[in-house]
């Protein structure tokens, strides 16, 4: 009886030698396997500064339309100080929540931010 079980043990040892090599082989062979490499996607931190250049662009430009209407008269000069108060806190409000994040703002506080600026435009005319 101890012949059997020795000869069944061994077979049994080989058979599950051969199988975790098996396993080995294969768990290699996928990871040697070539995969597309991922698509590298767009840098969140690059995007959020972006977007907080967009917002500071989009000041400047309804800066320099105030200017614009203030020198062709449309509106005196007082009224153009107070416009462009109002476009200092928007940029004030930009950059303080671009403080938080590392120089940059999320889409959700340039959304908000250029609901703002929609605002500001529309007192500020054509």
């Amino acid at each position: 009886m101890t012949r059997l079980n020795t000869r069944w043990n061994t077979r049994l040892n080989r058979a599950s030698r051969i199988a975790a090599a098996g396993a080995l082989v294969s768990t290699l062979a996928a990871c040697v396997v070539n995969q597309p490499a991922p698509r590298p996607g767009p840098n969140p931190h690059e995007a959020a500064v972006d977007r907080l250049h967009q917002i500071d662009a989009r000041i400047d430009n309804l800066s320099r339309r105030i200017d614009a209407h203030v020198n062709q008269g449309y509106y005196p000069p007082p009224q153009g100080g107070a416009l462009h108060h109002r476009l200092d806190v928007i940029r004030g409000e930009a950059h303080d929540m671009a403080a938080q994040h590392g120089g940059g703002i999320s889409g959700d506080e340039q959304h908000v931010l250029n609901q703002e600026l929609d605002t500001a435009a529309r007192a500020i005319g054509e």
